[in-house]
């Protein structure tokens, strides 16, 4: 049986910020204790998490949000987990105040201590900061599509600004009411986040819920409508942490 002293660190050897020389750098950041696995397949990650949790005392995860979400539907037990930004973006260690470099990140969460956060779950699955109805998702969805790269990667960020414009230009920028929000009413689409930026482009961050935290639940954004002549502007809000309310139709 495995003393609770050690931990583990899941790797997903194919996020575009890992490299073997940098997941050398970052296993020697990390308590010396530590067991290093890496993931094989779509989901791999969650059987990790579920497998490791019970005989660990930490859970670090060297990856992109991919894997730390699903490393989040894995944990079944009470265990701190520690995540060293390894993909393009890794909004979620961003969004937690860690370095954007690896190094520095894996030695921040091996000091530091845990922090409680509070978590979403849509469709039976937790979600670790954000999640979106209607366009946000249709989004993730078409970027998922586009699949990986030769090298196992995930397209960059020309292919997914190329995805957001054509999104965009099939829905002749508009979006019409098309949810019913429970307690708000008629929206076109909803972003549910618990902590702002919302999500980053690049090095911006998208403030679409600049009032949410880790600490204080979910809370949600839902515009009754959106038109072409108003992009511009609900961007201009995000990057500089407005809102407006529900019921405003925006254009």
């Amino acid at each position: 049986k495995m003393p609770l002293e050690m931990r583990v660190l899941i790797v997903n050897p194919l996020a575009s910020g890992v490299s073997e020389r940098r997941l050398e750098a970052v296993a020697r950041a990390l308590p010396s204790d530590t067991e290093t696995v890496l993931t094989l397949d779509r989901g791999h990650a969650t059987e990790l998490a579920r497998e490791w949790g019970p005989r660990v005392q930490a859970i670090y995860v060297f990856s992109g949000d991919g894997t730390y979400n699903e490393v989040l539907n894995g944990i079944e037990v009470d265990v701190p987990v520690g995540l060293i930004p390894g993909g393009g973006t890794s909004v979620l260690p961003r969004a937690l105040g860690l370095p954007r470099d690896a190094v520095r990140a894996a030695e921040r969460v091996a000091a530091g201590r845990p922090r409680r956060i509070s978590l979403g779950r849509v469709n039976g699955r937790r979600f670790g900061f954000n999640a979106g109805i209607g366009f946000d998702a249709e989004l993730v969805r078409r970027v998922d599509a586009l699949g990986r790269r030769q090298d196992g990667r995930r397209p960059g960020d020309v292919a997914f600004g190329w995805t957001v414009v054509r999104l965009l230009v099939d829905q002749r920028f508009r979006f019409e009411s098309t949810l019913e929000v429970e307690g708000l009413g008629r929206a076109a689409f909803a972003f549910v986040a618990n902590c702002s930026p919302y999500t980053y482009a690049g090095p911006l961050g998208l403030r679409f819920a600049p009032d949410a935290t880790f600490e204080g639940g979910l809370d949600v954004v839902a515009p009754t409508g959106l038109r072409a002549a108003a992009v511009p502007r609900l961007l201009v809000q995000a990057v500089r942490g407005l809102t407006a309310r529900k019921d405003v139709l925006y254009g």
